[in-house]
């Protein structure tokens, strides 16, 4: 609480220095937070949780950005963004562990300069539907769950949408950063389910996109401050924001499967139950999950 008053001063001494003539532009304020709610295996559950984001975006939209690459290639480019912009203040969420690799480097380039977009290598066109991620590791749960729905419904067409920059999420005339309707509609499609998984509250997507989709359409996982010292994976199934659950919502929420949903979620109940006995018994993830590579 003490940061977030020192950060709400600060956008407030830029909104009025923007004013001001005489004042000259200085180096924004870039805010790097690498211990996140997703790693409780050493430090337990005292002090993280993601409502920092919740802050800095009810602040004034001219003066605040939020931005959670899913890589290393696109935390340099955010980085370097950041670092020479001014007047703003910059928020980066990314965990300091080892992660997952998805884009070159001009890939990355491209993709946070969109803020949002399209990952063509792991969709399909005219999609059943839409699995959105934003975080480095709700991509790796999305990515994951892609896979394995692949492989039990072949016939399931499945567009992924990576957000770099949270306030692509608003409309354009909220923020600078805010996307059109059309181009909104053209990335997550105007009526298909979207199936989000978000590093932070879930209230807070909702929150950004309240004007842009229905409440039936948008279903958004998330932390729901459940957690313990524990393993990274076991994080995510506390708070139902891991790969079976979210598995689990694209069945509840496309008639195309119907016939297999009992199957497919007979499959993940199973591997959940796997979890639990696996990590009481070696007090680590299953191999499943920390050797996990993506398959094209």
């Amino acid at each position: 609480h003490i940061v977030d008053s020192m950060v709400n001063q600060h956008a407030k001494w830029l909104k009025v220095s923007r004013k001001l003539p005489w004042r000259p532009p200085i180096a924004s304020l870039n805010y790097l937070l690498t211990s996140h709610v997703w790693r409780q295996d050493h430090n337990g559950f005292s002090h993280q949780d993601p409502g920092f984001m919740d802050h800095v975006a009810s602040k004034k939209p001219e003066v605040v950005r939020i931005y959670l690459p899913p890589d290393a290639n696109t935390l340099l480019s955010v980085t370097d963004h950041c670092l020479r912009s001014r007047d703003y203040v910059n928020v980066i969420v990314a965990g300091k562990q080892p992660e997952h690799q998805w884009l070159t480097m001009q890939q990355a380039e491209d993709h946070a300069r969109a803020g949002v977009g399209v990952w063509e290598w792991a969709s399909h066109e005219d999609p059943d539907v839409v699995m959105a991620c934003c975080g480095d590791v709700p991509t790796v749960e999305t990515l994951a769950a892609v896979n394995m729905l692949r492989s039990l419904a072949p016939e399931l067409r499945i567009r992924v949408v990576n957000v770099i920059d949270l306030m692509r999420l608003l409309p354009e005339g909220e923020h600078p950063h805010g996307l059109s309707d059309d181009v909104f509609d053209t990335i997550f499609t105007q009526d298909k389910p979207i199936v989000f998984a978000f590093h932070g509250y879930p209230t807070l997507i909702h929150r950004l996109a309240y004007r842009r989709t229905n409440h039936k359409q948008l279903h958004v996982r998330g932390f729901k401050e459940e957690g313990t010292t524990t393993t990274p994976f076991d994080m995510l199934v506390r708070n139902d924001m891991d790969r079976f659950h979210l598995m689990m919502d694209v069945v509840d929420r496309v008639p195309k499967l119907a016939a297999q949903g009992e199957e497919i979620r007979g499959f993940c109940k199973e591997r959940l139950a796997a979890h639990e006995v696996w990590i009481r018994a070696h007090g680590e993830d299953m191999p499943e999950v920390t050797k996990w590579q993506w398959r094209s």
